[in-house]
């Protein structure tokens, strides 16, 4: 039980750590928040991390309803969200912002930036969610779930610890630092998505065509 635990919970958090990318959110939380206060900044760390946390608890606990009631098969998830995490690492590596222009320019004169956009779609956008129901499926007994949600947790820690004491990184990195680092790191994920594809490839087969497998 605890093997479990702890293994779903370390798979939780290393499955996610590079789709959300805190590292990645660093510069756009420093941008929104400029001029602001410290403890306005740490309060909307704290926030940005808490609402991570609830939004992809949310998804793991409704992911089996969500499957069920669409009638999406494991397979077919696992090619969506592929072609969602690719997405994602594409604009990593081509330097393109996450963020569309009319959502910067919202959040540019929102006071509380913590949930839409730093949150959402930042951090925990679709790739994060399209994962977190992934693991929901696979999740047979209520140690595998709490195992999830602690690995959530330590994504949230990551996430508050990033947007905390991030500031020094960025500028120790410059733009051009960190651009490459948003480079090597869309790479990697670009690689994630095409083993998700590739999975959900042969997890179809396996249930549609069998006899192909043999």
């Amino acid at each position: 039980m605890l093997q479990s635990l702890f293994n779903y919970a370390a798979g939780t958090f290393l499955a996610l750590v590079p789709i959300a990318n805190p590292v990645g959110a660093v510069p756009v939380f420093y941008t929104l928040t400029r001029g602001d206060s410290d403890g306005y900044r740490r309060r909307q760390a704290w926030m940005t991390a808490v609402n991570v946390v609830w939004v992809l608890v949310l998804f793991l606990f409704a992911g089996r309803t969500i499957l069920s009631f669409f009638g999406i098969s494991l397979g077919v998830l696992r090619i969506a969200g592929g072609l969602l995490v690719s997405q994602t690492a594409w604009e990593m590596v081509t330097a393109k912002s996450r963020l569309t222009p009319p959502e910067k320019a919202e959040a540019t004169d929102k006071e509380d930036v913590s949930f839409t956009p730093m949150a959402v779609p930042m951090v925990s956008g679709p790739g994060a969610i399209g994962v977190v129901i992934g693991l929901s499926a696979k999740t047979t007994v209520w140690y595998d779930y709490i195992g999830c949600v602690l690995g959530l947790g330590l994504l949230g820690a990551l996430v508050y610890l990033c947007l905390l004491l991030g500031e020094p990184l960025i500028k120790a990195l410059g733009e051009t630092g960190v651009g490459a680092l948003n480079r090597v790191l869309g790479f990697l994920i670009l690689a994630i998505a095409v083993q998700f594809i590739a999975d959900g490839l042969l997890q179809i087969l396996r249930e549609q065509a069998p006899a192909l497998l043999r």
